[in-house]
């Protein structure tokens, strides 16, 4: 079952390097600036932790004369067992000296909707969502019917959600543009403009955009799709790498024309 959702970056390295680009040059962010993009977090705060301290590690010795951000690219929620806790840890504020970009994936939106409507629960539970209901201490009961059941539990989430959590999801941007890069959760549709993408192509989209064979007017960073490394093609750089169930919770570091990963290992604690 694991490995049907992990995609194998390596599968089209025999068509030879393709590395990001724009314009047939490599992509640029403005002087002065650093970042660093983590991918899908998924309720794994130790995970989390690890990496800001690996990522402010490597921020000092780099040398401090630039700006640092960290740019997250979604779904801090779901399948691991700190849903709450994370959201809490990114409301606290990121590293000393860095500022933070939050953008929304699908999972946080699926919380953010079934708090609205349960309708939306028997999906969201079953694609990960049961963890997040445990993190806030809301069980359901079996012995009733589904209807009842998510009813009950939303219920109980609007009551143990508290009002910072819900005003954070509430508040997460959908992306985030800056030199030649545009960072997002899940990806663009290719055959549109950037500023003619729907929620659902930002937030869920997989094909056509991951098989994309050109380049787009930016470089794309993107979580989403789980693949078993960080993978760069001309039009996108995916940074999923399944920490939930692997360990291994991934970052991009961008400064000028550089890039660079760093990742917590593979037993990188819970």
């Amino acid at each position: 079952m694991l490995g049907k959702l992990f995609r194998k970056s390596r599968e089209r390295e025999e068509a030879g390097p393709v590395g990001p680009s724009v314009g047939g040059r490599p992509p640029r962010l403005p002087r002065g600036i650093r970042i660093y993009a983590i991918g899908d977090v998924h309720g794994r705060l130790g995970l989390l932790r690890k990496l800001e301290g690996i990522i402010a590690a490597d921020h000092h010795a780099r040398g401090d004369s630039c700006q640092p951000w960290i740019v997250y690219l979604g779904d801090y929620v779901d399948r691991g067992a700190e849903s709450r806790q994370v959201i809490q840890h990114l409301i606290d504020g990121p590293p000393e000296g860095f500022e933070a970009i939050h953008l929304l994936g699908n999972h946080d939106l699926w919380l953010r909707e079934f708090l609205e409507d349960p309708a939306y629960g028997p999906s969201w539970y079953k694609h990960g969502g049961d963890a997040t209901l445990l993190s806030y201490g809301v069980r359901m009961d079996p012995s009733k019917s589904e209807e009842a059941r998510f009813k009950e539990a939303q219920l109980a989430m609007r009551g143990r959600v508290p009002h910072e959590h819900r005003r954070f999801l509430s508040g997460l941007e959908l992306g985030f543009s800056i030199g030649d890069y545009f960072m997002v959760h899940a990806g663009i549709m290719p055959s549109k403009p950037f500023d003619q993408q729907s929620v659902e192509d930002l937030l869920w989209v997989r094909e056509p955009f991951l098989s994309h064979d050109n380049e787009l007017a930016k470089v794309v960073v993107h979580g989403h799709t789980v693949e078993d490394r960080p993978t760069e093609r001309r039009h996108r750089i995916g940074i999923d790498t399944g920490a939930c169930w692997t360990g291994m919770l991934s970052a991009l570091g961008l400064e000028e024309d550089q890039r660079w990963y760093l990742q917590t290992g593979a037993d990188g604690g819970s």
